[in-house]
């Protein structure tokens, strides 16, 4: 980064040192223009005799000469305007690259921190059930343990291979009528199974859409995801659906720890997580946000994120009927 900026700015440098280097000849060269062409006026023509034409005639060279100034004070503004376009998209696009590449770097730290936990987990489980002999009670848990641990890999799966297809424009969303009341309240029974924490619903009832169902079912799962991470075990998660005219707005509603404002837009951008990757406690890859608010703008509508009083964040979905 240091090595290229420095690069960079010398380059810079000298570019518009040559380019001022270039103005200033050329200045000079027009004088040398004008001061030749007076001489040759001045064989041609006597100043004394014929005062009226020797006037007319070098008032004709002067302005030979400043045009010749305002071509060359334009054709230098514009390649100056050029030049200074170029450097702009070269070092924003480098900024892009740098910052998309910590991402991916933050991304690889987590997706291996996420993979490696539940098949730790199952692993530990599984010898556990091999080596010792246990009740049916505590065999009962640890297999719903793996199974626990197998829904996580199964989610992280279906959301790094739905944000590929997406990048890749390869999905292609289907266009059917379903209950979104229905589906709402089968993601929160599935989380209620799988997370021991209290679900608050205000779930309307027959709310019909049009749109991909798998779709805004992984959204909401994201949604409810990302509210599991950050919420307190002992604090209850809100879910509401109501419909407002030919909008159907949902709500999932936390009580973490909040975004700050100038995260707030930041936080639906592909891989972007809060805070540093190696001193982060929260798991997470950074795409479930990016996933929902993919899957919303295929739907045309719009997501927000807001404060929720006291504490947390409120992630508000519209959608159109």
């Amino acid at each position: 980064m240091r090595v290229f900026t420095s690069v960079y700015l010398l380059l810079f440098a000298y570019t518009i040192a040559a380019l001022v280097f270039w103005g200033l000849s050329l200045e000079k060269q027009n004088k040398r223009i004008f001061e030749q062409e007076v001489l040759l006026l001045q064989k041609n023509i006597d100043s004394l005799q014929q005062p009226f034409v020797y006037i007319t005639k070098y008032e004709e060279l002067s302005k030979k000469q400043k045009a010749r100034k305002s071509q060359y004070v334009g054709e230098g503004a514009t390649f100056f305007l050029v030049i200074l376009i170029g450097a702009s998209v070269v070092w924003s696009s480098f900024r892009r690259n740098i910052r998309l590449s910590k991402q991916q770097n933050n991304f690889m730290l987590s997706v291996t921190h996420e993979l490696k936990s539940p098949i730790a987990a199952i692993k530990l489980n599984l010898q556990t059930l091999e080596k010792h002999k246990l009740d049916e009670e505590n065999k009962l848990k640890l297999t719903e343990r793996c199974i626990k641990e197998a829904n996580r890999l199964n989610d992280l799966c279906n959301n790094m291979l739905f944000a590929s297809q997406i990048e890749g424009r390869q999905y292609i969303a289907a266009k059917e009528s379903f209950d979104l009341s229905e589906l709402l309240e089968d993601c929160v029974k599935d989380y209620a199974s799988r997370y021991p924490r209290v679900f608050d619903e205000d779930i309307i009832p027959a709310c019909k859409i049009t749109g991909d169902r798998v779709m805004l079912q992984m959204a909401v799962n994201n949604l409810l995801e990302n509210a599991v991470k950050y919420t307190p075990a002992e604090k209850p998660i809100l879910i509401k659906l109501e419909k407002n005219g030919h909008q159907v707005a949902l709500q999932v509603i936390d009580q973490g720890p909040g975004i700050a404002e100038d995260e707030k837009k930041k936080v639906f951008n592909k891989f972007y997580r809060i805070g540093n990757e190696e001193s982060r406690r929260s798991k997470g890859t950074g795409l479930g946000l990016y996933i929902v608010s993919k899957v919303v703008k295929q739907h045309k509508g719009t997501i927000t994120v807001k404060d929720n009083k006291p504490q947390g964040s409120i992630f508000e979905i519209s959608l159109p009927v």
